[in-house]
């Protein structure tokens, strides 16, 4: 059985780590730059940064930022927010990503999914799906959470696979930040269609609820954001109560990587 992985988020605006609820209500949580190097010694399996205001004009700015992160980490790295082109993915890729990550270009423009993996391949890319849920069905949302589509998240994710997308980055905005636990149904539903691993994002608040995506949501995968940035939930600790409850997860081998976060 491959190892699920844990995967802390830097939500990043004006460089500065941010968090919020409901994709609402954003407060400072850091220094992306330190936090990445924290998560790295900690034995966190990948690092996603999401630049949730990016716009073209800022390109530069944004590249720098992921150029110092990576400087500090030795894992995968996954950045996303205002790729529209193969251009501004090998911008990134030359400054230190190992994939990227796109939502609303990839909505507007389908075909943008088929153009990145054959140019890069399909594990570089990664396709972002905000969703939430109104009563009936889980619908896309685009531009940090802000326009609703009339898409469905289970039927373009199967879409974005048939692309070529070599993951999904499953975020449920009617969890995000309450700490109550992920979307597990829709989670389930989307990773037990598809081929490709399902990263699970939105609602983590306690370490049951990775045990709880791992095995009732069958996520490859679980991000999250607030309760890494604020020492709520060690990774090194999660990680253990994970293996305890028979999830195969990696370990590190220094008990120096239980470095402390300091927001």
């Amino acid at each position: 059985m491959l190892t699920k992985r844990i995967i802390p988020c830097l939500d990043i605006k004006d460089g500065r780590t941010v968090k919020g609820v409901n994709f609402v209500d954003l407060r400072d949580a850091g220094d992306p730059v330190e936090l990445a190097a924290a998560y790295a010694r900690q034995g966190a399996d990948e690092l996603v940064f999401l630049d949730i205001t990016a716009t073209v004009e800022r390109r530069k700015t944004l590249a720098e930022l992921v150029k110092d992160i990576a400087a500090h980490l030795n894992i995968p790295f996954t950045v996303g927010g205002g790729i529209k082109s193969v251009k501004d993915v090998s911008v990134l890729l030359n400054n230190g990503a190992d994939k990227i990550s796109i939502n609303t270009a990839a909505v507007k423009n389908p075909a943008l999914i088929n153009e990145l993996a054959g140019n890069f391949g399909s594990q570089c890319v990664v396709l972002a799906i905000d969703t939430r849920f109104d009563g009936k069905d889980w619908y896309v949302y685009l531009n940090g959470g802000r326009t609703a589509t009339n898409i469905e998240a289970f039927e373009w994710a199967k879409e974005a696979e048939q692309r070529g997308a070599g993951e999904i980055l499953l975020t449920s905005m009617n969890h995000d930040g309450t700490k109550n636990g992920f979307a597990v149904n829709i989670t389930r539903k989307i990773s037990e269609a598809l081929n490709i691993p399902v990263i699970a994002s939105g609602g983590a608040g306690k370490k049951e609820h990775f045990y709880e995506i791992f095995t009732e949501g069958k996520a490859d995968a679980a991000l999250a954001a607030s309760i890494f940035h604020f020492g709520e939930i060690p990774v090194p600790e999660l990680k253990t109560f994970l293996s305890k409850k028979n999830i195969p997860v990696r370990i590190p081998l220094k008990s120096s990587d239980e470095s402390q976060i300091t927001g």
